[in-house]
């Protein structure tokens, strides 16, 4: 534990000091537990769910068994053109004064 000091206004610690006296408790302890109370509920405000998770649901299960067959299908080797399938052109990124070909 770490000591730290708190300033109080005086009705809030004449209250304090008498609920901790109705409960048997120290003051101390009152204190560390609205802490963490209030931490934690604001902390968990805080926390914003991952929006991107679930974002390449796609229904299929076995996705990670037919990654080759999913990423290659409209590649042909070597630069081939695949028959009755038009070969698809990427566009080239090209750094500013880079020279095309």
């Amino acid at each position: 534990m770490k000591r730290t000091t708190v300033f109080l206004y005086e009705p809030t610690e004449c209250d304090l000091k008498a609920l901790a006296s109705e409960q048997g408790r120290p003051v101390a302890e009152l204190v560390r537990e609205a802490l963490v109370e209030y931490v934690g509920r604001h902390t968990a405000k805080a926390r914003r769910p991952l929006r991107f998770v679930g974002i390449g649901r796609s229904g299929h299960t076995d996705t990670a068994e037919r990654h080759e067959e999913l990423l290659f299908a409209d590649v042909a080797p070597h630069g081939a053109a695949r028959a009755g399938v038009p070969r698809r052109r990427a566009k080239a990124a090209t750094a500013p004064g880079a020279r095309r070909r």
